[in-house]
């Protein structure tokens, strides 16, 4: 599933983007799913469960794709 996600400011915190996309249920759960590795930014395995999050960047978890605008 592929969607887009507008920004409000210049960025959001990778575990803030994938509580607010349902991905997460809690912070926690955000940080274990970081932690698995599971979670690619741009094509890349994303480990740094607060990395800002800027207009233009994709990220991938599982089946879902956030195009970040």
């Amino acid at each position: 599933m592929q969607e887009k996600f507008k920004i409000e400011g210049p960025y959001i915190e990778l575990i803030q983007l994938l509580k607010v996309q349902g991905i997460a249920q809690t912070g926690g759960h955000a940080k274990l799913i970081v932690e698995e590795g599971v979670v690619y930014r741009n094509g890349e395995i994303e480990m740094r469960k607060r990395a800002k999050l800027i207009p233009g960047d994709q990220i991938k978890v599982d089946d879902s794709v956030i195009d970040l605008i």
